[in-house]
């Protein structure tokens, strides 16, 4: 409602500034003006300076962003190939700064230098080689040498030799939420497919698979420092997005087909915490969420609770209306304590035997139940069947 309000609102402005000006138009009549509709030198003036002051606009505004906003950017990257990540995006906003600079300038300070004036002739020439080589070869070369570092950085990211000691774990994601499977102490996770989904086997695990046997189906991520970790990715309905922003790391997670990324995590969840940056960002949350807990209070609701930080597995595209809820917490814990909570989970197949002993006797209760309703149902035919018998008889 309040959307529209404003909408009305600046239709209504819209309105009342176009009758202004034809009242202004009107005013005018019968007065001595130019209908000419030829730029005059004072126009050409005026149009020059306000050149000037649009850029100085956009350098205030760029500048003014940075320093408002600039601490709101990710900070201390979380993995081994978040240093090649950051690497490139700040190479990337250095150049797209410098070069905006630059061109910008030298935009409005030719449009103000070369604006129109009737003592003045345009210089044409119909090409320059010289020119066309300098704006041509440089960006040619800029790019290229852009594209050959994200590419060695694509290739140290992505790759994962056959040979090496690395963590399989897959992250299946659905509308709307993300479960995570383990490959157990074989380290090959099972087969699976979306047609074998039935009770408690929520990913479709084939468990006529021997690989299966052992996988661990968890609705939390735990993962250990220090230690590679292959992901392999499944959607159960729409295209989904692996969004791990603390650790550089994201992959579409696309239905049919499996996605995989690695990363080696550099920070337990407590030492990330314990970053002066992340202290300091911590307890500038709860000093706003203090605040609107007064708010909230006053009006007679529940105050917020206090923040602390997490890993968070997101989803980073726009998959149905329950979007922004769609994210599973991520634990990055010593290598200890890391086999400690694995050990300590039960398997897929343990769960779906324990799963089919509990509907065993339910299921068991159910027939007795009905066979004694039965026997009940039974007893009282053959009691009426009995009594119009005896009537009859007499």
């Amino acid at each position: 409602m309040t959307s529209l309000l404003v909408i009305v609102v600046l239709v209504l402005l819209a309105i009342a500034l176009w009758q202004l000006t034809k009242i202004f138009d009107l005013t005018q009549v019968g007065s001595s003006s130019d209908d000419s509709q030829v730029a005059s030198d004072n126009d050409n003036n005026i149009q020059g300076y306000i050149m000037f002051g649009f850029l100085a606009f956009i350098y205030i505004f760029t500048i003014y962003g940075l320093l408002k906003w600039g601490n709101l950017a990710l900070h201390t990257p979380a993995s081994e190939h978040g240093l090649l990540v950051d690497n490139l995006m700040n190479i990337t906003w250095v150049l797209i700064f410098v070069v905006q600079f630059i061109t910008q300038g030298l935009l409005y300070w030719f449009s103000f230098k070369n604006r129109g004036h009737k003592d003045k002739k345009a210089l044409f020439f119909a090409d320059s080689n010289k020119l066309e080589a300098i704006w041509s070869i440089i960006p040619s070369v800029v790019l290229a040498c852009l594209i050959l570092y994200g590419l060695y950085a694509w290739n140290n990211i992505m790759f994962v030799d056959k040979d090496e000691d690395v963590i399989e774990i897959e992250l299946y994601a659905q509308q709307f939420k993300w479960t995570a499977r383990y490959a157990g102490q074989d380290n090959v996770l099972g087969k699976a497919n979306v047609r074998l989904i039935e009770g408690v086997n929520t990913l479709g695990v084939d468990m006529s698979d021997k690989n299966s046997t052992d996988d661990i189906v968890v609705s939390e991520l735990h993962i250990p420092k220090g230690k590679k970790i292959h992901f392999k990715m499944r959607s159960q309905d729409v295209l989904h997005s692996a969004y791990m922003p603390h650790f550089r790391a994201q992959m579409n997670c696309v239905p049919g087909m499996v996605t995989e990324f690695a990363f080696i995590p550099t920070y337990t969840t407590a030492e990330y915490r314990e970053l002066p940056f992340m202290v300091e960002k911590v307890a500038n949350i709860n000093k706003l969420r203090a605040e609107k807990s007064i708010e909230l209070v006053a009006k007679g609701g529940t105050a917020l609770d206090p923040y602390t930080f997490d890993y968070l597995l997101l989803c980073n595209k726009i998959c149905g209306a329950s979007h922004y809820n769609m994210q599973m917490k991520v634990v990055v814990d010593t290598p200890e304590d890391y086999k400690k909570w694995l050990s300590e989970k039960t398997t897929l197949a343990q769960d779906i035997k324990a799963a089919a002993a509990a509907k065993a006797p339910a299921e068991g209760a159910k027939a007795t139940t009905d066979s004694t309703a039965k026997d009940t149902v039974k007893a009282v035919i053959d009691t009426v069947k009995a009594a119009i018998a005896k009537v009859a008889m007499k």
